[in-house]
């Protein structure tokens, strides 16, 4: 069952009608491909909580308001403010406004030599033949519905090669600001991120807002890593509060390729992610780090697919929530092995503290084995602040709002630690102080211990 109407769909049909002029300058093929995706699209419309994928996320205020493509825009912005929202990093930047690149924002200083880091509609007129054969291979929209309507109506992105043996000290990144100076306007950004043999970098790709009315953002991340690459992509997600957020990221890693991610979600009203990663040579690996604050009535969403398609691999995965008022969280992480992927090391792990009594999380860690020769193990913890380490701080001197924020820190911080980049730790490790700071504090007469770990 779906939430796709006569009137919706006929929506999503004028606008794609409306917008072939636009793309007819781009290669055939990608027209082919996007003509595709909206045929999918309307096959499949959005997806409602009848589908076991969505059964605690619900999309229908999504789907019923007519979201319309954000036009070009021409916001300045000063230089405080993109310096705040940089984080402090000082390599390579590209600057998107509603789905569009900003050339009088960004910042590409001197790369080395045979690194491309391009918007994709620049790209695609100027080098199409580089990109065919990688574009929608990962993200493929054949069954996924926000991913089709990211595919047909993509306005832009980022295109990023990395040759072989190449490592980059600094980070790459792509910074995507909403206006929202229209109310039910969407963007559609595109990433498409391919790492040679032996090369190592860090990207980082962050949302943020800039205007009161309600927008969407809808994001698509494609990410091809060779053999023996190591590879540090980060998602920082700050959209204003009463934004959406969807977003795939689909991740392919080669034989002894190391990718390793970082997710970090604080804004949005309803915020959905899936992400995808793919083991599929011996001795590759993954690390899966997320770490989510909602209040209010926010509702985050996380959803984790990693598939050990080949032997000797290994992945870890922590995701951490923090959640107060009356908002909610969902996990959902499965984990795939393969009949001939023997020698399988996976761990997974989803921990949760409530701050408040209407505060709720559906958490549902999933493992899919078809090997004899593994070791996979899952948990998920759903609690309150311990009384007796509240106990204890009180009795020290410490006010009942200080010793919460303490407590509520020490759960968030091996999430922040294993931050290598050093301005988005301290960032976010001040962010979630602020945070904390501005958050009510309820009392918890009957606090609840974490459950016990399943495993």
């Amino acid at each position: 069952m779906v939430v796709a109407t006569e009137k919706n769909l006929g929506h999503f049909l004028n606008e794609f009608t409306g917008l072939k002029g636009r793309f007819s300058a781009e290669p055939a093929w990608v027209r082919g491909r996007r003509e595709f995706a909206f045929e999918r699209f309307s096959g499949l419309g959005f997806p409602t909580t009848h589908n076991e994928e969505y059964k605690y996320t619900n999309l229908a205020p999504v789907a019923r308001a007519d979201f319309r493509l954000a036009p070009p825009a021409k916001v300045t912005v000063s230089p405080e403010r993109l310096e705040t929202l940089a984080l402090g990093l000082s390599g390579p930047r590209l600057i998107f406004v509603d789905g569009y690149y900003r050339e009088d924002l960004s910042k590409l200083g001197s790369l080395p030599r045979g690194v491309r880091v391009e918007n994709l509609a620049a790209a695609l007129a100027s080098n199409g033949a580089a990109i065919e054969s990688h574009l929608t291979r990962q993200a493929n929209p054949e069954n996924h519905a926000l991913l089709a309507l990211n595919t047909a109506f993509f306005q832009d992105g980022a295109w990023i090669q990395i040759p072989d043996g190449m490592v980059l000290a600094e980070p790459i990144h792509l910074l995507f600001l909403s206006t929202a100076a229209e109310p039910n306007r969407v963007s559609h950004p595109r990433l498409l991120i391919l790492a040679g043999r032996d090369s190592e970098a860090s990207v980082v790709e962050s949302y943020y807002g800039l205007g009161g009315n309600v927008y969407w953002t809808n994001t698509a991340v494609e990410v091809i890593a060779g053999d023996n690459a190591r590879l540090e992509l980060y998602k920082i997600q700050h959209e204003e509060l009463q934004a959406f957020h969807t977003g795939v990221t689909r991740l392919l890693a080669g034989r002894n390729t190391t990718i390793t991610t970082h997710s970090l979600s604080f804004g949005g009203a309803l915020v959905r992610n899936d992400i995808t990663v793919v083991l599929d040579d011996e001795g590759s690996h993954c690390d899966l780090n997320g770490l989510y604050a909602v209040n209010g009535a926010q509702h985050v969403d996380h959803h984790t697919l990693i598939d050990h398609a080949k032997p000797h691999c290994t992945s870890h995965q922590l995701y951490k929530g923090v959640l107060d008022g009356r908002s909610t969280g969902v996990f959902n992480g499965k984990i795939i092995v393969r009949a001939d992927a023997q020698k399988t090391d996976a761990v997974q792990n989803n921990k949760n503290l409530l701050l408040s009594r209407e505060a709720n999380v559906n958490t549902k860690p999933q493992l899919q084995i078809d090997a004899n020769d593994v070791r996979c193990t899952h948990g998920a913890t759903i609690g309150q602040i311990d009384k007796e380490a509240m106990f204890y701080l009180r009795s020290r001197g410490i006010s009942r709002k200080e010793a919460r924020n303490l407590l509520t820190y020490a759960f968030a911080a091996d999430i922040l630690e294993r931050i290598k980049l050093e301005p988005i730790r301290d960032h976010f490790e001040q962010e979630l102080m602020s945070w904390l700071t501005h958050v009510p504090e309820i009392e918890q007469t009957d606090a609840v211990q974490p459950a016990k770990e399943k495993r």
